[in-house]
């Protein structure tokens, strides 16, 4: 009977103990979403949410984690939708996401700490370390006489690649996306051939000609990956190996890397695309697969959660602090958000820096953004920005295909008017 008495009076202890903590969580979690604390309206935040939820009732989107933080709150982190529409499985809040170009900002923080660490000047030729790059070669194309054939003639390069260049995608490099005849070079020779390292793709892009002079015109390219073999270069380490060691583990973006622990894949979200009828479905053919991966590059091939990322942001937003680390110096990310390109750029309004696309111009944007916000984004839709000025960082990750930027664009709408005050 004293042994009954004394496991039921333990046994009640422990039930209290459990409530109590329940209770500190659920409100822990409760108040760490914070609208008002980030001078953020919910009211208007929920416009964010209600053309979500439209776009996937309508069947444009599987699904979407957004997340929005200002002043030290988090105003909004929600899942919408679905990872999965062929098995209706719910979106989570820690859904990994194929991140593609997003990759490029995390490699150029990568390559810019090295910087800072003396490696490198940013004016240096890539072929005082890749040799392979010393006497490029320029395409041009003509017409052909008594024909509508154009015919590709080659000049060389007038000056050397920096890395500078390939920071700010004015190396004259293509990234093999569009349609033209020497785009199409790049994407065989970068994407459709069995590289086995990052040293192989690079190579193969040092044999091929430049799409225009360097320093001459922005041009979107695999730039990014010589900067992950520069890295590779000057450490001895893989890009892998050193962005784990320099970056996540310090900032605690255990889920962010080229390759996940398996026991990770099923909470990597499902690629969709349109199938011939038009309607929405998971992408067989091209699923991220979270292992094998042995190609590190600049250009893509990250995961990350929306979580994760903003502890990246978060560091670069608060001067290249985060988690207790000090990765990057703040004159540093001041230089890497000055725009570098100024007319090169076509859209009004907007410039590029070292790794960032960056707002130069309010009025000549039309886009309620702040002058002097970063951003980028992913080819399978995956978007952030930071906003220095309204000390404001905002996520919204999807997994479809092809890329547009339509949701990057209504993301940046829908939360700058929902600001307060």
């Amino acid at each position: 009977m004293k042994f009954t008495k004394t496991a039921i009076t333990f046994q009640s202890f422990f039930i209290g103990l459990l409530l109590i903590v329940s209770t500190s969580l659920l409100a822990q979690s409760q108040t760490a979403i914070n609208p008002a604390a980030a001078g953020l309206s919910a009211e208007r935040l929920a416009r964010l949410d209600a053309f979500l939820e439209g776009e996937i009732v309508a069947g444009k989107i599987p699904g979407a984690v957004s997340l929005v933080y200002r002043k030290g709150a988090i105003a909004q982190h929600k899942k919408h939708g679905y990872t999965n529409l062929a098995t209706k499985e719910q979106m989570s809040l820690d859904e990994i996401f194929y991140i593609q170009s997003m990759t490029k900002p995390v490699v150029s923080v990568g390559i810019m700490m090295l910087y800072e660490e003396g490696y490198f000047q940013l004016n240096d030729p890539i072929s005082k370390y890749f040799p392979a790059f010393k006497d490029m070669s320029v395409a041009n194309f003509v017409e052909v006489a008594g024909s509508d054939e154009k015919k590709m003639e080659l000049t060389p390069a007038d000056k050397q690649i920096t890395i500078a260049h390939c920071l700010s995608h004015t190396a004259g490099l293509s990234h093999g996306l569009g349609a033209s005849e020497i785009d199409q070079m790049y994407v065989k020779a970068l994407y459709f051939q069995p590289h086995q390292t990052i040293e192989d793709r690079v190579m193969a892009m040092a044999k091929l000609p430049l799409v225009a002079q360097p320093d001459n015109v922005w041009y979107y390219s695999a730039g990014p990956d010589v900067l992950a073999l520069l890295i590779e270069h000057f450490t001895g380490q893989s890009c892998a190996d050193f962005l784990e060691e320099r970056i996540f583990t310090p900032l605690g973006m255990d889920d962010t890397g080229y390759t996940l622990d398996p026991s990770k894949n099923d909470r990597i979200a499902t690629l969709h695309h349109k199938n011939k009828e038009g309607n929405l479905v998971p992408h067989t053919e091209r699923q991220p697969k979270g292992q094998g991966e042995t190609v590190y590059g600049g250009t893509h091939a990250l995961f990350s959660t929306a979580m994760d990322y903003m502890k990246f942001a978060q560091m670069l937003l608060n001067n290249g602090k985060g988690n207790g680390h000090q990765l990057l110096g703040r004159k540093t990310i001041e230089l890497m958000t000055a725009d570098r390109v100024g007319d090169k750029w076509s859209a009004p309004g907007f410039g590029f820096g070292l790794g960032f696309g960056i707002k130069t111009d309010m009025a000549a944007s039309a886009d309620m953004a702040s002058e002097g916000m970063y951003y980028w984004s992913g080819a399978f839709n995956t978007y952030f920005f930071i906003d220095p000025k309204e000390e404001m960082i905002a996520f919204l990750m999807m997994q479809t295909a092809p890329y547009t930027d339509y949701y990057n664009q209504k993301m940046r709408q829908l939360v700058y008017q929902a600001i307060v005050d």
